[in-house]
């Protein structure tokens, strides 16, 4: 890949990012796409350096008089950003866990056994093979705290089934589902776009109730843009 053929490939690309009407320059398409998309974002200034270069090459050079040419340098950095907004890594180039989940009808009591023994803050919880919603220290002490608040025996609050305990409103303000086919992009722009998540869930399709492959959370952030760079 060239220079030329990896800027047109990323104007192509910006241009499905963007879907915006009008015929916008290349340079306004860098500046509007950084705004939500993270890889031009990091490239924003090497792309508008490479919209200035593309233009004398293309508009001033004549055949018997090349007026510049970029270094090999640029012309590296160029394909890289279109090659990763062509075919973005994916998530399934992560390897596979093996995600410790509890069953619904264990109790509350099983649950912080399970969190203190694996230190694991968000614990998936099972209906057979279907996760049914994920429980995370927020929620315990929540139901802990009300316990105390209502006078209700702590014996009895231990005994709740992990089932009752879930909220739904914890599976969309706290995480993020997505597939094995969605990017690695779109799990750091999770992250991103949410400053409450507590964690990406990783299923085979994509759906809520599917088993669990990959949980992610902020800690793995550095690990995920290590493989988008490389």
């Amino acid at each position: 890949m060239d220079f030329i053929s990896a800027y047109n490939i990323i104007d192509s690309r910006m241009r499905a990012i963007y879907r915006g009407k009008g015929n916008l320059q290349f340079s306004d398409l860098v500046r509007r796409c950084a705004q939500f998309n993270r890889t031009v974002r990091k490239y924003e200034e090497d792309l508008l350096l490479c919209a200035r270069l593309r233009n004398v090459i293309v508009h001033e050079s004549r055949k018997d008089r090349i007026i510049a040419e970029p270094c090999d340098e640029l012309t590296h950095t160029i394909c890289h950003v279109a090659q990763l907004l062509q075919a973005p890594p994916l998530l399934s180039a992560l390897k596979d866990k093996t995600v410790t989940g509890i069953d619904a009808q264990a109790t509350l009591s099983d649950a912080i056994d399970r969190v203190s023994r694996t230190n694991y803050s968000n614990l998936p919880v099972y209906r057979g093979r279907r996760m049914v919603g994920v429980l995370n220290n927020r929620r315990i002490v929540r139901v802990i705290g009300r316990a105390l608040a209502d006078g209700i025996p702590m014996e009895e609050c231990l005994q709740l089934p992990c089932e009752k305990i879930l909220h739904e409103d914890d599976m969309m303000r706290f995480y993020k589902v997505l597939g094995k086919n969605n990017t690695i992009q779109e799990a750091i722009d999770a992250f991103e776009d949410n400053r409450k998540l507590l964690a990406v869930i990783v299923t085979s399709s994509g759906r809520v109730g599917d088993e669990i492959v990959n949980l992610l959370t902020s800690a793995d952030l550095p690990m995920l843009l290590r493989l988008l760079e490389e």
